[in-house]
């Protein structure tokens, strides 16, 4: 089928049910005219419109120097940043500092609600800590919005322990500067310690960054826990379900002139 006669606007509609990366890498080649069709923004705001991506056209609305096709593509907004939460990938992508017996995986001795599965991490009798740095640019997300639009940084954690043994559990979040080691803000829970005895339902901590200011590049996530009876094995905190999140409710509106209507992945 011949869509070269078709005008711009019926083109346009065709295009916005087809996958965002196919229209990035491959159908930006076909000819001049759908590559200026697939880079204007009218293109992914019907796109976001039709597929309900409300996060997205609120973002858009908001922001004169939004990044379209970043944001279709990798889709950084309201969604969970950390990856292998659960510990469904045993212990990957978390940088590990192993004591006692270390780190285990385990199957969740109570529900937990909502999260993607019914397993946690386990920690031992001695300080058990692991780490996930995000890069939020890597991520899909740009200078320009996190300086000036500052979307709320969401951070949660979910922590239980055992009938039979206590338990201890941290958490901190820092955002980090692009040299990786500058904290623009820090937030740290230090949580009552779990007593022997008690249920084996999950608590959670959590906390909004809001207003954090320019050169937010990283968000560094680090939680850790250990059992208070000094037991040989995994008796201590069992952690599951961490996340870290984008969302724009907070953001101000843009007082810059909007750029013209191209842009480039």
């Amino acid at each position: 089928m011949d869509l070269d006669p078709l005008p711009d606007e019926a083109l346009l509609l065709i295009l916005s049910f087809l996958p965002a990366w196919d229209l990035i890498v491959h159908y930006r080649r076909v000819s001049q005219r759908w590559r200026y069709l697939i880079d204007s923004p009218s293109l992914w705001r019907m796109k976001c419109e039709h597929e309900r991506r409300t996060e997205i056209l609120r973002a858009a609305d908001m922001c004169h120097q939004f990044s379209w096709q970043r944001a279709c593509l990798k889709r950084p907004l309201s969604r969970n940043l950390l990856r292998n939460p659960c510990g469904t990938e045993q212990l990957q992508h978390w940088q590990v500092t192993h004591r006692a017996d270390g780190w285990a995986v385990e199957n969740n001795h109570d529900v937990l609600e909502g999260a993607e599965s019914q397993t946690c991490f386990v920690t031992s009798y001695l300080w058990c800590e692991k780490t996930q740095v995000i890069d939020l640019l890597r991520e899909g997300l740009w200078e320009h919005f996190l300086d000036v639009h500052q979307p709320i940084i969401q951070v949660s954690d979910w922590y239980a322990g055992r009938r039979d043994c206590g338990c201890i559990y941290e958490l901190k979040v820092q955002l980090l500067a692009a040299d990786r080691k500058t904290v623009i803000w820090e937030y740290k829970e230090k949580p009552e310690p779990i007593p022997q005895w008690s249920d084996t339902k999950y608590q959670q901590v959590s906390h909004e960054f809001r207003d954090y200011g320019p050169g937010v590049r990283y968000v560094s996530f680090t939680h850790k826990g250990k059992d208070t009876q000094f037991w040989q094995g995994w008796y201590g905190a069992r952690i599951s379900n961490s996340s870290v999140s984008l969302t724009c409710r907070n953001t101000k509106p843009c007082t810059l002139p909007p750029p013209p209507d191209t842009e480039e992945a």
